[in-house]
């Protein structure tokens, strides 16, 4: 394996994690960021956005329809992403796979797998599509409340 391949390989993980950390912390901008400029972010239901501004608009929807019902509740969200994949790795695009679980304070929430396209952007690996699917899920959690309308 070359350097510029150990290289974009590290780079994507750094940009996988960006993802969560930001989304973690409620700074749906800078997850965005992780996305190229006319990136796509796939979800469950089949519904996508593309574009950063689209894809800042359908986690801000995602995050008003699971908010707990009592808003005096403690909240947080936490998604744990591993076995990092990348494939057919060139000098400018990538392929991957992820396994994701997502924990609330009422433990685990849901899990599953991201299948990803990046891109080469600059000295930086955006995603160039997300596709997040989900295994499973606990009933009456965050999730449940956002895609109740697909369960």
């Amino acid at each position: 394996m070359e350097l510029w391949e150990l290289e974009a390989r590290e780079q994507i993980r750094f940009t996988c994690w960006s993802y969560n950390v930001a989304g973690d912390s409620g700074r749906v901008e800078e997850l965005a960021a992780q996305f190229a400029e006319d990136g796509v972010l796939e979800v469950p239901d089949g519904a996508h956005a593309q574009g950063r501004a689209a894809i800042v608009d359908m986690l801000n929807s995602h995050a008003e329809h699971g908010a707990p019902a009592d808003p005096s509740a403690p909240f947080f969200i936490r998604h744990h992403t591993s076995n990092i994949l990348t494939t057919e790795v060139t000098p400018t695009e990538a392929k991957g796979v992820a396994y994701f679980a997502v924990y609330t304070p009422d433990g685990p929430d849901h899990w599953g797998r991201y299948r990803d396209a990046y891109v080469k952007a600059g000295d930086r690996w955006l995603i160039k599509r997300r596709r997040a699917r989900v295994d499973s899920y606990a009933p009456g959690g965050w999730y449940h409340r956002v895609y109740s309308h697909i369960l």
